[in-house]
């Protein structure tokens, strides 16, 4: 691409926290084109950040760019929040980079208005049980598609994954970089494929944590569902094995049925916009993370003791202009990146899921809406490539949000990479995220010296969480 012009770094807006003294952060606008084909045409603001490496000159080893998952997360202020776990070694070596991807935060905020009422609250039940609630899911589904076609125009193909790692390389020009290294986590981790398959020869180091399998969005997003299925017969059985904390029984059997009576309670009748919707994204979101399961079981015995739901009510509200905006943008990037299912495939999909449970948690299938969406990609995002230099994948080995299969099929795409697995984990994020030190020894090495291992590496994680204290053990 042609040389691009240099960011102008000022001080970052008030709402990015910034990094204890001496450390500074500083913000830019980069504009790049919104479709490549007309590099001439409409252009779009990308927002980076940037914390510049610690150490002396001579420690500097480039560029870190990072980035926090979704797709639909901002990454602006993650140059702070992730730097700041990061091991000191890295901290020193690299100017760690931030950035908002394209229809995210400050880079040109998707739009899908109501979304089909996904913010209505309470809203309707997510989970369809005859043909009249399956109707609905497939109204609501079509009329996000058009809200997102309405309210995001003519940017909304070119919002997908390659777009992102396009700028990605554009951020690196205009900074002047030879080559940049990454650390993506999640849906990160497409991002970082994407970018090896563009640009293999431009990767220093990329580190892939908690991997997204190199598929079509539609199959990753019904993997996943299966698998919180498997996570959340576990967390039952935690919560069973402590029967006076939670008081929900000493079985499995006994705390689904618990949490059964919990969510048919709150279908029937919600508590102040409470209901069966908000419930399946608490434990969505608790599934992912063990540190959360505490919070979740006081919450549901709450719930049944007294009505109260607070336990359960995420502390920033869904409808909120960041959550809308996520929402909006994790639709708009997976129906870019290819082909979306069809409705008699989502019917398909219900009969599966609701074979293996009753009551599954549809949350995370978001793919469903690009069904019914306006621009149909004709060809998937590419992702990985033979030739890029060694990358270290990281995955914990129960993670029901990017299973562990997904980061095995990436090494395979992948053929120089190295994973490295923690085992008795059941989290989602583990680089300087799980504080475990096997992990991010191996990772600041292969960082900061590019010391790659000569084979797979397995760590040993925490176990399930210790209700009593919160910690894992």
């Amino acid at each position: 691409m042609a040389s691009a012009e240099r960011p102008r770094f000022t001080p970052c807006p008030a709402d990015v926290p910034a990094p204890p003294a001496p450390d500074r952060i500083e913000c830019a606008t980069l504009r790049v084109p919104l479709d490549r084909r007309h590099p001439e045409g409409r252009r779009t603001d990308i927002a980076i950040s940037r914390i510049p490496a610690s150490g002396k000159p001579s420690e500097r080893r480039g560029i870190l760019l990072v980035n926090p998952g979704g797709p639909g997360g901002t990454g602006l202020d993650y140059a702070t929040t992730k730097r700041a776990k990061l091991p000191e070694p890295v901290r020193r070596s690299f100017d760690v980079i931030g950035f908002d991807p394209r229809g995210t935060g400050r880079s040109g905020p998707a739009d899908c208005g109501p979304m089909g009422g996904l913010f209505d609250a309470p809203g309707r039940d997510p989970l369809p049980h005859e043909a009249a609630s399956e109707r609905a899911l497939l109204d609501s589904l079509r009329h996000t598609a058009e809200d997102c076609a309405s309210g995001t125009g003519t940017a909304l193909p070119h919002l997908g994954t390659t777009e992102a790692a396009r700028d990605m390389d554009a951020i690196r020009a205009a900074l002047g970089e030879r080559r940049l290294s990454f650390l993506g986590v999640s849906y990160g981790t497409y991002l970082g494929a994407a970018y090896a398959a563009l640009h293999p020869r431009r990767v220093d180091r990329m580190v892939l944590d908690s991997v997204v399998a190199p598929e079509d969005w539609h199959d990753f997003d019904l993997r996943q569902a299966e698998a919180l299925l498997r996570a959340r017969d576990r967390f039952f059985d935690w919560a069973a094995a402590h029967p006076a904390r939670f008081r929900l029984g000493a079985t499995r059997a006994e705390v689904r049925a618990h949490y059964t009576r919990a969510r048919l309670g709150l279908a029937g009748r919600p508590v102040d916009g409470f209901g069966p919707a908000a419930f399946d994204r608490a434990v969505y979101r608790a599934l992912g993370r063990t540190e959360r399961w505490t919070g979740v079981a006081a919450g549901i015995r709450a719930y049944l003791d007294h009505g109260a739901v607070d336990g359960l009510r995420p502390a920033e509200p869904f409808a909120g202009p960041e959550s809308r905006t996520y929402e909006a943008a994790n639709r708009a990037v997976k129906c870019a990146d290819g082909p979306g299912p069809t409705p008699s495939r989502i019917r398909h999909d219900l009969d599966r899921l609701r074979s293996r449970d009753p009551l599954p948690v549809l949350t995370g299938m978001e793919a469903w809406t690009c069904a019914y969406w306006s621009h149909r990609p004709d060809r998937r995002t590419a992702l990985g490539s033979a030739a890029v230099p060694s990358v270290l994948l990281v995955n914990s080995a129960h993670d029901p949000v990017t299973p562990l299969a997904g980061a095995r099929a990436m090494h395979r795409r992948l053929p120089g990479s190295r994973l490295v697995t923690l085992h008795q984990d059941y989290s989602h994020g583990v680089f300087a995220s799980r504080g475990n030190a096997c992990v991010d020894t191996t990772a600041a090495e292969y960082l900061v010296r590019g010391t790659v291992p000569r084979q797979d590496v397995h760590c040993t994680g925490p176990g399930l969480p210790n209700p009593a204290d919160g910690t894992s053990g």
